[in-house]
């Protein structure tokens, strides 16, 4: 069949993005992502705050994932933002998927890395399925994270050590790749050398408590985004999504003259 190039168009997004936050334990992934309008959580971690609304043993295995997702995409309900806390526990629920599936007594018994090759397809029903939900309800979606210290070999450079997702790096692609914005929080730390005496120095880290917010990727760090964000912006409870929100697609109801009140100061 030709193309008719009369009927091209220009790409505007109107869905919710997808987001994946990754960082240390107990930095405020879950705070933050709690501030997107009207969320749900399937709560694996079980970290959610009191008031907050949450699945947890109805979406206990990997299965009623996929169920539970399928609900939210076909039943009528209010949710704005779905938060899946975390990507590590749901590693764990597509491993047991995985072995239960092929009779394994766990991941690796197959050898050669067979195992979490087959996982990879289990990450992909899952993706494909909040793609889904993200396209048909107009829902955001939110994947939370761990961050762990892992090599990078970069082949036009020496290999150094970054900040990327704590799970199976393989995995960890899939989320990243198909993520509208893959958001890297922490805190900065300054070091400085100190004598420790007979001619030695030592590193001691120092720095504030604030908390920022990458959104593009450094040699340090995995993170990106579509919407022209400033590279990094301070975290302030309760402030997130509010700076977010004039950058992104999908939320025009919520963009009142109440909440353009981001400081544009607070990006570097």
């Amino acid at each position: 069949m030709a193309i008719d190039l009369k009927t091209l168009r220009r790409a505007e997004p109107t869905c919710p993005p997808r987001v994946l936050i990754y960082g240390p334990e107990g930095i405020g992934k879950n705070t933050f992502a709690l501030e997107f309008p009207n969320p749900i959580t399937f709560d694996w971690e079980r970290g959610s705050p009191p008031g907050a609304i949450v699945l947890r043993d109805e979406v206990a295995d990997f299965d009623a994932t996929l169920d539970a997702i399928g609900a939210l995409a076909t039943e009528e309900h209010d949710f704005k933002s779905v938060i899946f806390d975390s990507a590590d526990k749901l590693e764990v629920m597509i491993h047991q998927k995985v072995c239960a599936d092929n009779n394994w007594a766990n991941i690796e018994e197959p050898g050669y890395g067979k195992g979490y090759n087959i996982a990879l397809g289990y990450w992909e029903d899952f993706v494909r399925a909040i793609e889904y939900l993200n396209v048909q309800r107009n829902v955001c979606p939110i994947i939370l994270a761990h961050s762990g210290v892992d090599r990078f070999d970069d082949p036009a450079a020496a290999s150094y050590s970054r900040y990327d997702l704590r799970v199976r790096s393989k995995a960890a692609g899939i989320i990243k790749d198909r993520a509208d914005m893959v958001l890297f929080i922490n805190q900065e730390a300054v070091v400085a050398q100190e004598d420790a005496g007979f001619q030695k120095k030592v590193g001691k880290a120092s720095g504030g408590g604030d908390r920022w917010v990458r959104t593009e990727a450094r040699p340090a760090f995995a993170a990106k985004n579509r919407y022209d964000l400033p590279p990094k912006f301070r975290y302030e409870r309760g402030g997130g999504f509010e700076y977010l929100l004039p950058y992104l697609p999908g939320f025009d109801e919520f963009k009142t003259s109440d909440a353009l009140t981001s400081d544009p100061a607070k990006a570097a």
